[in-house]
């Protein structure tokens, strides 16, 4: 009986002391991350002292100073007013130095810094570590690995392949537009990208613009976008485990493995059809293999094949970056030539001259259009696919003003305030294709819509081709015209988007 009233009288002060111990020790670690926070902080401004900036809140940051989707009209604001940089606070111990100048990009680029983990770690629960996300010496490896996938020998054949894509677009924009009909062109434009990576790069036989369950992988693209983008701007979602807690978390796993499902499907198929020995034989009599197929029999330098997770890292990245970058660049180009009707009617006139009704087109054709390929470009400067990359600093750099920075600064290299920046390129919201004529000069650092130095775009002379053939095909039987009343506001994601779609209304030339 005595005993067990002890332990009755015990237990509550047990309980007792388990939980001041655990105050206590709750207390110091919130005093250890306080410290750790005001001495980061305190470095972040020495560091950045050199780099005049709005004001910024101790702890929000800028975040105070601009809306939701107003980061551009914030970062035309500081490439006026802030030369060559601007120091970007996320919040109070985050901070990254958003460079627009073409000589600070020129330094950045030709340095072997890695990708910023802070940022770019969000994306591999989704691409995982393929060309995109690896640094150093894998990167490297990877790299030298896949550019015969892009060699010219390779990419010849793909042209047909991307006319006949773009065909199948066209033909479902007549059935589905009348006369002066207006259409929302980036999620058609988004299939036909993916249904043209998918012939070219994956050996996939079957079309994805003419068949529905593609649409599910599409959507899975189009929230990752959006859930990565704003994951790595809010200082609550940077934990793993309290991100999978929230509403966000649960899309972006659902959407993860919609996406791995998907390219799990692509490899999978392939490898079966590479078990019969009459395609194995053609594959290995070709000159160059497709990127997939480079995957397949790839030995990385210990002679041994790559992993199934390093396989589909690189699937997963060049899946999304080879369709979703271009079908923006395209969209926008198109929405370009819809507000400057008449660089349009001179690239149809100069289109029309080479091709005739366009039945045909060859690689040759895609360097006989000086002026379209102007214009292309010009739309790119304006509506640069990909906004801004990082970088994050491996040693200390002085830049050629004589400001400099430590080891472990972000740098975000901002694309689009480079190509918006009136000291580089003067009116800048100004369509000119002329900027881009032959004789023309620049910097060589002044344009760079797939980004710059030894972590260029891969896939850029891809793009370019696709873009061509793209604006080649459809000029030739569409008219395009703006739609006033649903003007496109470009907003910053992974890739450049529009808040509100972008709209065009459609005219078939007779």
């Amino acid at each position: 009986m005595s005993g067990s009233a002890l332990s009755f009288t015990i237990f509550p002060g047990s309980i007792l002391g388990f939980l001041q111990i655990a105050t206590v020790l709750s207390l110091l670690l919130l005093l250890f991350k306080t410290a750790q926070f005001y001495l980061h902080r305190r470095w972040l401004l020495r560091a950045t002292q050199q780099f005049p900036s709005p004001p910024s809140h101790w702890f929000f940051g800028h975040k105070l100073s601009f809306l939701v989707d107003q980061e551009f009209q914030d970062i035309l604001t500081r490439v006026k007013n802030f030369p060559s940089a601007c120091p970007q606070w996320l919040w109070g111990s985050n901070v990254r130095i958003q460079v627009y100048d073409p000589d600070y990009m020129k330094l950045i680029l030709g340095r072997s810094d890695p990708k910023s983990h802070r940022s770019y770690r969000f994306l591999a629960p989704w691409i995982g570590y393929g060309l995109l996300l690896l640094n150093g010496q894998t990167w490297f490896q990877h790299r030298r690995m896949l550019t015969p996938a892009f060699h010219y020998d390779t990419l010849k054949p793909y042209v047909g392949i991307m006319a006949d894509s773009v065909r199948i677009m066209l033909d479902k924009w007549e059935q589905i537009v009348g006369q002066d009909s207006t259409l929302e062109i980036f999620q058609h434009i988004t299939l036909m990208t993916l249904d043209t990576i998918m012939k070219c790069a994956f050996s996939q036989e079957s079309s994805v613009q003419l068949d529905r369950k593609y649409k599910s992988y599409i959507k899975a693209v189009g929230d990752l976008n959006y859930l990565s983008f704003f994951r790595i701007r809010n200082i609550f979602h940077q934990n793993d485990i309290i991100y999978s807690l929230t509403s966000n978390g649960r899309k972006a796993r659902s959407a993860w493995q919609l996406a791995h499902d998907y390219t799990d499907q692509v490899i999978k198929s392939r490898k079966a059809q590479l078990q019969d020995e009459e395609e194995l034989e053609k594959v290995k009599q070709k000159r160059r293999l497709d990127f997939l197929d480079i995957l397949l029999f790839a030995r990385i330098e210990n002679g041994s094949s790559l992993s199934d997770k390093d396989l589909r890292a690189e699937v997963d990245t060049f899946m999304f970056e080879g369709h979703d970058t271009t079908a923006s660049g395209i969209s926008w180009i198109f929405y370009a030539l819809a507000t400057n009707p008449e660089h349009q009617q001179r690239c149809r006139k100069e289109i029309q001259s080479l091709l005739g009704d366009g039945a045909s087109i060859t690689w040759d054709d895609l360097d006989k259009m000086p002026y379209t390929t102007m214009c292309i470009k010009e739309a790119l400067r304006i509506y640069p696919p990909v906004p801004s990359v990082s970088r994050m600093l491996s040693t200390p750099v002085t830049f050629p003003d004589g400001r400099s920075l430590p080891k472990g600064i972000t740098v975000m290299l901002y694309i689009y305030g480079l190509h918006h920046n009136p000291t580089v390129w003067p009116n800048p919201e100004v369509f000119d294709p002329y900027r881009f004529a032959p004789e023309s000069s620049r910097h060589s650092h002044s344009f760079l819509p797939f980004s710059g130095g030894a972590r260029n775009c891969i896939g850029k002379q891809f793009a370019m081709n696709e873009l061509k053939v793209a604006v080649a095909l459809t000029l030739l039987r569409f008219e395009l015209l703006p739609d006033p009343t649903r003007i496109p506001i470009p907003i910053p994601r992974l890739v450049l988007k529009s808040k509100n779609g972008i709209y065009l209304r459609l005219k078939k030339l007779q």
